[in-house]
């Protein structure tokens, strides 16, 4: 059974965590916490919650029909980071010209798989 968690519309580039979640893909659920914990990007801190809560949803009977899934068998199968929504700002630049800024929002999905369904 896979166990899904997403956080939407995060305050960050997908870009920036893109590559953080290719460190933990594939690697087992508590091996994958222990990179993203001492990693220092702020990408990394917004992972480890989504991964947090994917666990969290693996271990809890009323989600999963009673049963609770073993957290040492637990792999991370698909992480997936898109884009969100973009902020569009206005900056004032030289000789009343105006320049946008774009302040990007992610969309971060973790998905566990029990080692025997892989």
């Amino acid at each position: 059974m896979a166990y899904h968690a997403s956080h939407r519309n995060a305050r960050i580039s997908a870009r920036k965590v893109r590559h953080l979640a290719t460190l933990v893909r594939g690697k087992f659920a508590d091996e994958a916490l222990d990179i993203l914990r001492y990693m220092p990007h702020r990408g990394a801190r917004l992972l480890e919650t989504v991964v947090r809560s994917a666990l969290g949803n693996a271990q809890d009977p009323d989600q999963n029909a009673g049963k609770t899934a073993s957290v040492e068998r637990l792999v991370v199968a698909d992480v997936r980071v898109d884009e969100g929504a973009t902020f569009k700002r206005i900056q004032p630049r030289a000789r009343g010209m105006a320049m946008q800024i774009l302040k990007r929002t992610s969309h971060i999905s973790v998905t566990l798989k029990d080692l025997e369904e892989i």
